[in-house]
């Protein structure tokens, strides 16, 4: 149903019924987003997005009947870049996948009119190429992490509640659910930092949000 549904919609669909083929799919081609579901059969969900994450960032919309707070975000820590529980609606789901490749493809295309790289401490970031290097190394984010940074970096003394955050990256009205913002917040700075414990990059504003910090202070 949600093939057909997209199909429509004009979008070109490769349907996987197992994690096994899944993969093989996904590595045979060359694809802008991936809708997952947890409960595959020979390969589990789970599974198929770590080996994706291993060699790609493109965006991965978790599609699951598995609701609970902790299976959210189990699912965000590895990887995922949206979480959608069944049962879903249909334009539910064409919203999210539209959103997800709007970034992706505002990344590619470039477009940047500001300038060009924006750094902090051994952090630079390039905003023409999309690409991120620390201490000359790169550091492949996914999109929504690589807009969190973006938008962190690009006001550095500005301090964001969890509900800015949200509404301006995932460009979805707030409802509470703050598990999406703290766990990609969490895989950024396990990215970033030199020690995520104890952070120097991205600072936690008790009760309010996050800031940058000055690795160099």
């Amino acid at each position: 149903m949600l093939i057909d549904f997209l199909l429509m919609e004009g979008f070109e669909v490769h349907g996987s019924f197992d994690g096994e083929q899944a993969l093989k799919t996904f590595f045979g081609g060359f694809y802008d987003l991936v809708i997952l579901d947890l409960m595959l059969p020979e390969i589990s969900g789970l599974d198929v997005m770590k080996r994706i994450r291993k060699e790609s960032v493109v965006p991965i919309i978790i599609l699951s009947a598995k609701d609970t707070e902790s299976d959210k975000i189990f699912g965000l820590g590895l990887g995922a870049d949206d979480y959608i529980t069944k049962p879903f609606s249909l334009t539910g789901v064409l919203a999210r996948v539209k959103a997800n490749l709007r970034r992706t493809n505002q990344y590619s295309a470039g477009g940047e009119t500001a300038s060009v790289c924006v750094s902090l401490g051994d952090l630079e970031m390039n905003l023409e190429n999309h690409t991120v290097h620390k201490n000359g190394l790169a550091v492949d984010l996914t999109a929504k992490e690589y807009e969190i940074l973006r938008l962190l970096l690009s006001n550095q003394k500005k301090v964001y509640t969890k509900a800015q955050l949200y509404s301006l990256i995932w460009q979805d009205d707030y409802l509470g659910d703050e598990n999406a913002v703290n766990v990609h917040i969490s895989r950024l700075r396990t990215k970033i930092e030199d020690d995520s414990r104890k952070p120097q990059y991205i600072l936690t504003v008790w009760g309010i949000g996050y800031k940058l910090g000055n690795p160099k202070e």
